[in-house]
C-alpha cells in the first residue's frame, strides 16, 4: 500500500511538470458546525452552527498547489454536564490562517476535484461563556493551532470546499476543564483572478 501511494504521488508530480502555473486570488464564505471537546467524562459535547468569511490565494504548478487563506470565523460549542444537568455555551471569534497543500485529483476543462490538508493558526478576537459559573473567559487562549483536511470542487470561477478542522492544543484551560475545538466547514468561493 505504501509503494502504491508513493508511486501515485510521483506520477501526480511528474504529470504536473508540463503544466501551466496556477495563480488564483478570491473571496470565500460559508458555514461551520463547531464543537468543543472536553477532557472530562462529566461533559457531553454538542455542536453549534456558525459562519465564516475571508479571502484566499492559490499558487501552484500543474496539479499541485499551496493555498494560504485568512478569514474571520465564529466558533463555539455546548457542554452539558452529566452531574448537574447544566448546559454551558462557549462562543468565540477568530481570525484563522490556514496554509494548505493540495492536489487536483481530477482535472477537467470546466470542473476539478481537489484534496487538501495543512496547518491552521487561530488568533482569538473575542470570547464569551454562558451558563456554569465555574467557567469564565479568563481561561481562553489568545491563539491556538490545528489541522484542516478536506476536498473541493472547482467549477468555472467558483469553488465549493468541505473541510474538517481539529485543534491540536487546548483553546480553553482551567482547573475544571481542558478543551479543544473541532469544526466541519463548508465554503463557497469566487476566484477574482
Amino acid at each position: 500500500m505504501k509503494k502504491i501511494t508513493i508511486l501515485g504521488l510521483l506520477l501526480l508530480f511528474l504529470g504536473s511538470l508540463s503544466a501551466q502555473p496556477i495563480i488564483n486570488l478570491g473571496l470565500k464564505a460559508g458555514v461551520n458546525n463547531s464543537k468543543i471537546t472536553a477532557n472530562f467524562n462529566e461533559f457531553d459535547s454538542e455542536s453549534i452552527l456558525k459562519m465564516h468569511v475571508g479571502a484566499f490565494a492559490r499558487l501552484g504548478y500543474g496539479r499541485i498547489y499551496v493555498q494560504p487563506e485568512a478569514y474571520f470565523i465564529a466558533k463555539g460549542g455546548k457542554l452539558e454536564s452529566n452531574v448537574t444537568d447544566m448546559i454551558t455555551r462557549f462562543d468565540f471569534n477568530n481570525v484563522d490562517v490556514p496554509v494548505l497543500l493540495g492536489a487536483k485529483v481530477l482535472d477537467g476543462t470546466t470542473a476539478n476535484l481537489r484534496i487538501m490538508a495543512g496547518p491552521v493558526f487561530s488568533f482569538m478576537t473575542s470570547n464569551d461563556v454562558y451558563g456554569d459559573t465555574r467557567f469564565t473567559t479568563q481561561y481562553f487562549k489568545d491563539h491556538y493551532f490545528g489541522f484542516q483536511y478536506g476536498i473541493g470542487i472547482d467549477f468555472w470561477n467558483f469553488f465549493l470546499d468541505a473541510r474538517i478542522e481539529q485543534g491540536s492544543n487546548n483553546l480553553y484551560e482551567s482547573p475544571n476543564l481542558n478543551s479543544k475545538n473541532r469544526s466541519f466547514m463548508v465554503s463557497l468561493g469566487f476566484k477574482l483572478l
